[in-house]
């Protein structure tokens, strides 16, 4: 939930950003700019903690190092793409899915005990998923749906 933060911070800056230079509350604009700092953010990740994520990733999936570097890159695309009125809608419908699918590997993650930061098996384990990742999950599906697809 600490990378919540990281969304509400931008979102609350940006809404008072847009109320003190341009006269009035834009949801639309800080929400986006919200989410699209936070799955920046966490694209970049993929880059730095590299080796962490690769145990993320079920065993039955090959080349695990290219499908980091692939979703790191696919977040950083999806950044850009919410900052674009003519493709938010897309953009925000394919990061859906995109956190949808990825949630198999958080649930690997968590029934393996993965560290993504010192990339061993001394993670939170299984009440990090129920605790943390699943509500997390909810609210960016939520945020981007609302942010994205609804107020677009």
């Amino acid at each position: 939930m600490k990378l919540l933060t990281i969304l509400f911070i931008t979102f609350i800056l940006a809404l008072l950003g847009t109320k003190i230079f341009q006269g009035d509350w834009n949801f639309l604009f800080s929400g986006n700019l919200g989410m699209a700092v936070f799955i920046a953010f966490t694209g970049f990740a993929h880059f730095k903690f590299q080796k962490g994520m690769t145990l993320m990733i079920p065993d039955f999936i090959p080349a695990k190092m290219f499908w980091v570097y692939f979703t790191g890159f696919i977040e950083i695309a999806a950044a850009v793409g919410l900052m674009i009125p003519s493709i938010r809608e897309l953009t925000a419908t394919l990061l859906i899915v995109f956190f949808i699918l990825i949630f198999v590997a958080n649930i690997n993650s968590s029934k393996k005990n993965i560290n993504i930061f010192k990339a061993d098996y001394t993670g939170p384990g299984m009440s990090y998923l129920y605790k943390e990742r699943i509500p997390m999950q909810i609210i960016l599906i939520v945020w981007a749906w609302f942010f994205g697809i609804y107020l677009n």
